[in-house]
């Protein structure tokens, strides 16, 4: 019998707030343990907490960017659990009253994954496991999270990784989160189930808690998948629970059975008041997104004429095409700044981080005036490239590179000249040629653009040392 994967994603996006979601505690990273915290965020007895306006307006940016319908009325619950990383006792978090529903995100296969709904709350504490003892910072703990909750829309494990990186990247282009998976700023709850082929019945679940990895949620998926398959075809039955990867033997393991919803005893938190959000904060906010991915990828294909696979690295990051649309401002062919881009600069950013940050040594304005003089006729691609290299090494803009002298194609009594050079000093290269290595040519082109510095055209060079070779 073949079995269908159906899986349902619960994604956590730490929100770029300073300060946390309940209190004026700052939300950077790191720091010596319990050093970012105060009372309000440790749940000491007679505090109060304060809704952060702009964790309000950060989620509704992440609604707006995913589709979404924003709740004019909202309110925050008090969902209760007891676990050593929430000192209350309780999660302030939203139950029936979400702030954002009913959103998607379009897969390049066409299909949409729905998103149920995008919820507030605040996030717990961090467990330290050191030598059997179990220790607790609370740094995090208060820190403003998004939670968006799919539907069981995904069929295949490449679904998963593209919706991931796909929300990756517009909670990155829309400025509310870093989503460094990393360091946790992007947390993936993994929920899993298979059926017969064909079938319209959901099966039990698992749920693979706190992925934060692309490579490992495809690998965790496959292996769960697999896992359930096995159950199923042996007579046994799934057992609805909650489960942790290890990413060494590459399997998961029970941590507990699954909650549903009642056992959370959710109830409106009496401390806090409705969330009351009117239609003109929405439409502002709406206004003030910039251009998506996907929409940025669309356009750069259809009005810049880029390939597709062009298009989807310089939009992978927003830095990128922000830097790369500053580059063509003005110039004749914005592929000559992808290629440059992409081919060149790329070198010097490596990773992935190095590039999100897109920190180069050479400036979107230095790369537009050496593209410029490219447009102008005024130096070959050679030099262009050449010169590009330097600035890339340097920091230095093109025009304290390229000295006047080098400004300016051959005459052709030069490149005659350089030709016949070429044709004289590669007696080999011409022999190959003559025996129908037609590929030899390039070795005679080679030597003629060294010694005019890049400056004469290639093409052309060509031309006349073929004419040459016929006519000796």
């Amino acid at each position: 019998m073949k079995y269908e994967l159906v899986a349902g994603f619960e994604t956590h996006v730490e929100l770029a707030t300073n300060t946390k979601i309940f209190c004026s505690c700052t939300t950077e990273f790191g720091g010596e343990p319990n050093t970012h915290c105060c009372p309000i965020c440790i749940g000491l007895p007679g505090t109060l907490p304060k809704l952060n306006k702009r964790v309000v307006e950060y989620a509704i940016r992440a609604g707006l960017a995913t589709n979404c319908e924003i709740a004019e009325i909202s309110k925050m619950d008090r969902k209760n659990y007891c676990y050593p990383d929430l000192p209350k006792a309780y999660q302030i978090s939203q139950y029936d009253k979400p702030l954002c529903e009913h959103g998607y995100i379009q897969l390049s296969n066409g299909r949409k994954i729905r998103i149920l709904r995008i919820h507030i709350e605040e996030d717990a504490g961090k467990l330290v496991h050191r030598r059997g003892d179990t220790l607790v910072d609370y740094n995090r703990g208060g820190v403003p999270l998004v939670e968006i909750v799919t539907e069981p829309d995904f069929r295949s494990v490449d679904e998963a990784k593209e919706y991931v990186e796909k929300l990756q990247m517009i909670m990155r282009y829309i400025g509310v989160s870093d989503c460094k998976m990393q360091e946790g700023s992007m947390r993936c709850d993994v929920n899993i189930s298979v059926r017969p082929e064909g079938s319209d019945k959901l099966g039990t679940r698992t749920e693979i808690k706190n992925m934060n990895s692309i490579t490992f949620i495809a690998k965790a998926m496959e292996y769960e998948y697999n896992r359930q398959v096995d159950l199923i075809e042996s007579g046994e039955k799934v057992t609805q629970e909650t489960l942790r990867y290890d990413d060494v033997s590459n399997t998961t393991s029970s941590m507990r059975g699954k909650e549903d919803a009642n056992d959370y005893r959710y109830f409106r938190d009496p401390d806090l008041v409705t969330i009351n959000v009117p239609r003109e904060m929405v439409e502002n906010i709406r206004e003030q997104l910039p251009e998506l991915p996907e929409e940025k990828k669309n356009r750069y294909i259809e009005q810049l004429g880029l390939p597709e696979a062009d298009a989807i690295l310089l939009t992978k990051y927003r830095k990128i095409a922000e830097y790369f649309e500053k580059a063509i401002e003005g110039t004749k062919t914005p592929k000559t700044a992808a290629n440059f881009i992409i081919g060149q600069i790329f070198r010097s950013v490596e990773t992935e981080s190095e590039k999100e940050q897109f920190d180069v040594n050479v400036s979107a304005e230095s790369l537009n005036e050496l593209i410029k003089l490219l447009d102008a006729g005024k130096i070959r691609m050679n030099l262009a490239k050449s010169t590009l290299d330097k600035m890339i090494e340097t920091g230095k803009k093109a025009s304290e590179l390229i000295d006047e002298s080098d400004m300016g194609g051959l005459d052709e009594n030069t490149l005659n000249d350089l030709c016949r050079q070429a044709v004289d000093n590669n007696a080999k290269a011409v022999k190959d040629y003559l025996a129908g290595k037609e590929k030899a040519v390039k070795a005679m082109v080679g030597f003629v653009m060294k010694n005019s510095r890049g400056k004469a055209d290639a093409a052309l060079a060509e031309q006349k040392i073929i004419e040459i070779i016929k006519n000796m």
